[in-house]
């Protein structure tokens, strides 16, 4: 008795008769199936017949695959394949015309079943396809035919590609070249060239020297998409193929021909969308060509070579005064390098180059810095000179950020990544652009300023910085911009504004799509996060922090020092002398009392902002604040440092007063101390032993010989 696991419930038709119910035991031999099932129909000869797939893709089933039968599958009763095989290999050797043309059409079909291609094959029928090839003699609709079922049996990886004649090759490669070919012929005979090449090197170079390469391009341009995406994959199977010396010679051809324009104009702009297909090609000559990059990319700088000597003092030389150097001593120039060095952003200003030893990005970043200062010195004058001067802290170092953004672009297009055999991912501007690497950092590296001067960072912010332009690329390119105008445009339009409203906005989407269980504990955390925010501020406050007075002439001209009293009753303060650290409460001759507070005032509603209204700029509008007190006839007026001081002072004050914090600061610190809190809450600890107390600190080494000494410099 067969168990009910071996059992499948299935159907089986059959032209002409009712079809079968039948519980199919898998243990059962498939031969014994198909004679109870021929008897059941009175069919002579069970052993000319077997069962395929009804529906999709029709293959045969056989004692190999029988098992993969499910439930409720319709099967079919059909000619077994020898027999099949057998027919069509007559039908294709018939003197009617339309025997062959049916029999060729009906073999195309069928080919792509393993079962069948073995018993086909081993009638030597592709011999028969291959002379039908090289004789040429048919109608387009046969040789058609005849080519697809060559392919399909090709693909089975039963016969070797290598067994092929020069004859046949050259045939196939003809068809390709010629001028007012068949469409449908061409399209086969790129298919079956492009195998040809993947599967050997010796095949490549046949077919690299039998097809005209400037056929091939013209393929690029014709309306039939289908023909299009053949085309490009023999090219791209070329390209991947060939050797080193062979891909640059191919590149050079190709962009003699203007490759790119190619694409550009009759794929990417042309109507209807790229398909799949032609989205991994294209994806698949972006990476090859980018790829070209990765040797400069992981060397670093030679300080030996005149040539990158050159390019790193050309970026000095192109935005400082260098006449008067000759005449300096040896000392008095190197002193004067390193400082414009320094101005420049090199972190090691007395031997820059060693900030180029990184690699990745290694030359390309050194690359990209002279191509912006050559292509747009207008530009790059102004980076650097407007950040050169800049004494508040708040300079945007113009080599680190370029060191940094190089890699970064690096990453976002996958230099150095060989392609995968599903990518599709590929960026349309990378057709519209010559040297689209340095063309996007051009736009980069000043949008990153603009960003910088956004956010008001500081050289602590440069790692926060990073991430937002790295978010406004990616986001930009995804967008797919057809040209580097358009994404211009695109990426300067998502400003720093923009980017946090956007992730705003995601937050609350992924927050909707939390369990009800989680979005409870989330509430239920809240209070208790927030009071570990205020008593982070009202103990910032008890700090202190040490403000400057801006006088009418807008001059920084004195200090003075503000901190709240440990009971959180009094705000003392008073002025201080600019090596003061921390002055003791003793030492604030003034002080005022929380109660005596009214009210907290910020930016333009300030009194001293009122007093110097048109003169002071948006920054110092953004970071000023004020607290009215003792019936509102007095006033205490802030500037802040930053704006990390100005979000700890109002928020801390508006503890004081009872009211609400609400500043930017504030609320990050709440989302991120939610998420820690929720993640923690959601781990799985069950059975984890968790100690009372903190583990040990581990011994320090017993030598630091692995550290590197950046304090070497140029000799």
């Amino acid at each position: 008795m067969p168990q009910q696991k071996d059992i499948v419930k299935i159907a089986i038709q059959m032209p002409g008769a009712y079809p079968q119910l039948i519980q199919l035991d898998q243990k059962k031999p498939l031969t014994a199936v198909i004679k109870e099932v021929c008897d059941k129909w009175n069919l002579p000869g069970p052993e000319n017949y077997a069962l395929q797939y009804a529906d999709g893709v029709q293959t045969y089933i056989t004692e190999s695959n029988r098992l993969d039968i499910k439930n409720g599958s319709i099967l079919r009763l059909t000619k077994a394949p020898g027999r099949c095989a057998e027919d069509l290999y007559k039908g294709i050797q018939s003197s009617d015309p339309g025997v062959r043309c049916d029999s060729l059409k009906q073999l195309a079909g069928v080919s792509t079943d393993i079962t069948f291609a073995q018993e086909f094959i081993s009638r030597d029928g592709h011999s028969l396809l291959v002379q039908i090839v090289e004789e040429a003699q048919e109608t387009h609709l046969i040789l058609t035919h005849a080519l697809t079922a060559f392919m399909e049996l090709m693909d089975h990886g039963i016969v070797s590609w290598e067994n092929l004649s020069t004859v046949f090759i050259k045939k196939v490669a003809s068809f390709v070249n010629e001028k007012a070919g068949d469409a449908s012929i061409q399209q086969v005979s790129l298919d079956i060239l492009e195998s040809m090449v993947l599967s050997s090197r010796s095949l490549f170079q046949q077919i690299r020297d039998e097809i005209v390469l400037e056929r091939l391009l013209s393929h690029l341009q014709v309306s039939n998409q289908q023909l299009q995406t053949k085309a490009m994959a023999l090219l791209m199977a070329l390209l991947q193929t060939a050797g080193e010396a062979d891909r640059q010679d191919l590149f050079a051809f190709l962009e003699k021909k203007n490759l790119r324009q190619y694409i550009y104009k009759n794929i990417i702009h042309s109507s209807g969308a790229v398909g799949d297909e032609m989205a991994h090609h294209l994806y698949v000559l972006q990476s090859v060509r980018l790829n070209h990059l990765e040797a400069r990319m992981r060397t670093s700088l030679d300080p030996f070579s005149q040539e990158q000597r050159e390019g790193l003092h050309s970026l000095r030389q192109t935005v400082f005064e260098t006449d008067g150097e000759g005449g300096m001593s040896h000392e008095r120039r190197r002193s004067l390098c390193a400082k414009e060095f320094k101005k420049l952003g090199f972190s090691n200003n007395s031997n820059p180059g060693q900030d180029l030893n990184r690699t990745p990005p290694g030359l390309l970043a050194l690359d990209t810095m002279t191509y912006f200062a050559s292509r747009y010195p207008d530009a790059y004058s102004r980076f650097v000179l407007e950040n050169s001067s800049r004494e508040d802290k708040h300079e945007c170092p113009f080599a680190r950020s370029s060191i940094q953004l190089t890699l970064i672009l690096c990453e976002i297009l996958r230099i150095g990544e060989p392609p995968t055999e599903t990518g599709s991912s590929y960026h349309p501007v990378f057709f519209a652009q010559d040297r689209l690497l340095e063309e996007l950092f051009c736009i980069c590296i000043q949008l990153l300023n603009k960003t910088w001067k956004e956010m008001r960072a500081t050289q602590e912010d440069f790692d926060k910085v990073m991430q937002v332009v790295r978010e406004q690329i990616t986001r930009t390119l995804s967008s797919k911009p057809t040209s580097l105008e358009l994404f211009k445009n695109k990426v300067n339009a998502l400003n720093y504004s923009e980017i946090l409203k956007l992730r705003q906005t995601e937050r609350l989407h992924q927050e909707e799509t939390l369990a009800p269980p989680v979005l409870e504990l989330k509430e239920r955390l809240k209070p208790e996060l927030l009071e570990l925010i205020r008593q982070q501020r009202l103990n910032r406050l008890c700090h202190g922090t040490m403000f400057r007075k801006i006088s009418t002439r807008r001059r920084q001209d004195k200090l003075w020092y503000c901190r709240l009293s440990p009971n959180h009753k009094v705000l003392h303060y008073g002025d201080v002398e600019e090596e003061t650290d921390a002055p003791s409460i003793e030492s604030l001759q003034e002080k005022i009392p929380v109660a005596d507070i009214k009210a907290l005032l910020t930016g333009k509603d300030c009194p001293h902002m009122k007093e110097n209204k048109g003169k002071q700029t948006k920054e110092m509008l953004d970071l000023a604040f004020s607290i009215t007190y003792d019936v509102e006839e007095y006033n205490l007026n802030f500037i802040a440092s930053s704006r990390t001081d100005f979000c700890l002072w109002t928020d801390g004050l508006n503890v004081l007063l009872g009211k609400e914090m609400s500043s930017d600061s504030m609320r990050s610190e709440l989302e991120i101390l939610l998420s820690m809190e929720i993640k923690l809450r959601l781990l799985d600890l069950e059975n984890v032993p968790i100690p009372d107390i903190a583990p040990p600190i581990p011994k320090p080494p017993s030598n630091f010989n692995f550290c590197y000494d950046f304090s070497q410099v140029e000799q």
